[in-house]
């Protein structure tokens, strides 16, 4: 497959004990985002601190391209996560990574972490005073070693602008979508997801799946609800009526919802009725009242304090922002 020739340049830095899942993530996602020609919007490719081999956590070595060079000239650097290493057992880091990725960050490179490559951009020094995501079973350990962080454990993922962080393996998926979605928009975003066959999006502030049961799987699962409201955004959709259509009473259903999905009901619409006021603006010409009565928010006004509260720009702003990367 061609990359396209204004490609976003990705590297990749694999260190010792690196996770499989997550070193494969960002090529796999992020290679499958791409323009009008089918070219790929983002070259990835996979450095390690000397160029050699690494030992990845599944026992498999990791033969690389690049060296520690690949990261001056990236516009992105992702730390996948770690099984092991002095970044999560003494908080130190090999000061040769580290300057590297200082050095990308001072540039204005994009810095990015999956799941326990948090702790390298933590003691890289990169995270002091900023909001952080990790897996959550290593939350105790990530505090303890670096306490100027504001880690939040019980997120997906966070955007803090030049710097992104998430939690454990398919929340990785999740944050290659955000960011694709962030550069070239929800159409890009959503073709990525169909060609790897992962949901389009997951809200970054959704609660990472810890030690929760296991619903039940048959009839009385949500699903069948959830694709019912995603075709009725446009309409008045209550809790009562979710719930009707459920089979179940509104406890119930509230309780059922929130095992599946990480979020209320209510919560979990809004951030659906947010995607799809996102994607018309995005995709097509309709004026901001007809994107209000679609995406089923009711009045221009609500439409503009979501996005708002969601995005951080008035709709006009964000169809801008969206046509000019088109």
């Amino acid at each position: 497959m061609t990359i396209a020739r204004n490609a976003h340049r990705v590297a990749v830095l694999a260190l010792d004990h690196v996770v499989g899942l997550d070193l494969g993530t960002p090529s796999q996602v992020l290679g499958a985002a791409r323009d009008t020609r089918g070219d790929r919007r983002y070259a990835v490719d996979v450095c390690t601190p000397t160029g050699g081999p690494v030992r990845s956590a599944a026992r498999f070595q990791v033969m690389p391209d690049h060296g520690l060079e690949l990261t001056r000239s990236a516009d992105t650097v992702v730390v996948p996560g770690i099984h092991d290493g002095a970044p999560l057992t003494d908080g130190t880091l090999d000061p040769a990574v580290g300057e590297a990725l200082r050095a990308a960050h001072g540039r204005g490179a994009r810095v990015v972490s999956i799941c326990t490559g948090s702790f390298v951009l933590a003691a890289a020094g990169l995270l002091d005073d900023r909001p952080a995501a990790t897996h959550w079973a290593h939350a105790d350990a990530f505090r303890t070693l670096y306490p100027k962080v504001r880690l939040d454990p019980d997120v997906l993922f966070i955007d803090d602008g030049e710097i992104l962080t998430s939690a454990g393996v398919a929340a990785g998926i999740d944050l290659c979508l955000h960011i694709i979605r962030r550069d070239h928009g929800a159409g890009v975003a959503n073709s990525a997801a169909r060609r790897c066959v992962v949901p389009p999006w997951r809200e970054g502030g959704q609660a990472q799946y810890t030690e929760r049961p296991v619903p039940e799987v048959g009839a009385s699962g949500t699903a069948p609800t959830r694709e019912w409201a995603l075709a009725r955004l446009g309409e008045p959709l209550t809790l009562r009526a979710m719930a009707g259509h459920a089979r179940m009473s509104v406890r119930t259903f509230t309780r059922r919802f929130r095992e599946e999905t990480g979020a209320s009901p209510s919560r979990w619409l809004l951030q659906q009725r947010v995607d799809r006021a996102r994607l018309l603006l995005e995709t097509t010409d309709l004026g901001v009242d007809q994107v209000t009565r679609q995406s089923g928010f009711g009045t221009a006004a609500a439409l503009r304090q979501q996005f708002q509260l969601s995005i951080g720009v008035p709709p006009t702003a964000y169809r801008r922002t969206f046509r000019g990367h088109a």
